[in-house]
């Protein structure tokens, strides 16, 4: 076991504060990871207060992670000390359910063991992510980062990135598509740049007319005021895959109607109060889906790094210091943010050896 420097909630009315955790000494099949970034999820931020109601404390988030290997055990084949890799939402899976064998962990019947908040595949005990110095994960769960440069704004990839990735590559986004994503925050600009790059014709949706411009930017062909009737009423049937980011309840029926017959609106945002019911005819009249998706498996993760390595994709982030974690929470929950927080981790380590 390793002592390791932390940032940990002890209850959901507390701040995030220093603390030490216990990190196990690599096994056979661990990788050791020095951790140099980690992206901030709003996750991370719904179960440090306990807004799920699942939360075990101390609860150290962090599922967006980037550092360098340190050490492997004397069974790992696929990487050596001094390799930059990431680490998702996932640190272990049951690994033989259907869904493992499939390579969606994700969805594995047995339950996945989060980065955080496990409960842990050999003993149920809680797991600690990456707002911490370092960590060790077995190694069917670490990812090669193909990036040369700019690893902090790739740490968001390891949630947002494959969170949007995923649907948008399962529903087969590409060229001849119309593809919309709706919301411009830490998914939603992820989503504009995948469907890009895949070679969609994209659509943004936002309520702010000020993100008309970055919305262009990020590379959206159009960008629609989705409080406008007049342009929203333009693209009735029209689209082939509606990607909803938006993490608060809202009317669905606004984008159902947009989606051509057989179109498909895939919701990836948790809003803390259910969406209102859709109306049913919008459904039946057009033979219309709605349908959710949960992040990745390890082999789509993987696959989503290489295409984002291959065409320069990156997260729009903002870098901090660990000690400004509860001040990025307040930030995050006015959406004063673009797109993504990422925790620079040398702070960290700076403020341990200064304590």
């Amino acid at each position: 076991m390793t002592h390791t420097p932390a940032y940990a909630a002890q209850a959901a009315d507390q701040p995030l504060a220093p603390h030490t955790i216990e990190r196990r000494a690599p096994g056979a099949h661990d990788v050791a990871i020095d951790i140099l970034y980690c992206g901030v999820c709003h996750s991370d931020l719904h179960t440090a207060r306990n807004e799920w109601g699942n939360t075990r404390y101390p609860s150290v988030p962090g599922h967006e992670i980037v550092g360098t290997v340190t050490a492997v055990g004397k069974d790992v084949k696929g990487f050596k000390a001094g390799d930059t890799v990431g680490v998702g939402c996932l640190v272990d899976s049951c690994q033989h359910c259907p869904s493992c064998a499939e390579g969606e962990e994700q969805y594995c019947e047995n339950g996945f063991t989060g980065t955080y908040n496990g409960p842990a595949q050999e003993d149920g005990g809680n797991t600690h992510g990456g707002y911490s110095a370092n960590i060790v994960v077995n190694e069917k769960f670490v990812l090669r980062v193909g990036h040369e440069d700019n690893l902090a704004a790739v740490a968001p990839l390891l949630c947002a990135g494959i969170t949007t990735y995923s649907p948008l590559r399962h529903w087969g986004a590409g060229p001849g598509k119309k593809v919309g994503i709706v919301g411009l925050g830490g998914l939603g600009h992820m989503g504009v740049k995948l469907a890009h790059a895949m070679g969609a014709h994209v659509v943004l949706f936002t309520t702010s007319p000020g993100k008309v411009a970055d919305g262009k930017r990020l590379g959206a062909d159009e960008v629609v005021i989705s409080k406008d009737p007049e342009q929203m009423a333009k693209h009735a049937n029209s689209f082939d895959f509606i990607l909803n980011t938006v993490a608060a309840s809202h009317n669905l029926d606004a984008f159902l109607t947009l989606l051509k017959r057989d179109g498909t609106m895939c919701l990836v945002g948790a809003p803390e109060h259910p969406h209102p019911s859709p109306t049913v005819f919008n459904l039946i009249m057009k033979r219309r889906q709605i349908a959710g998706s949960l992040i990745g498996g390890i082999r789509e993760t993987q696959e989503m790094l290489d295409f984002c390595a291959e065409h320069g994709i990156v997260s729009d982030i903002e870098t901090i210091a660990m000690r400004d974690i509860n001040k990025a929470y307040e930030r995050m929950l006015k959406s004063d943010v673009k797109y993504r927080f990422v925790i620079d981790m040398q702070t960290l380590k700076d403020e341990a050896k200064a304590a």
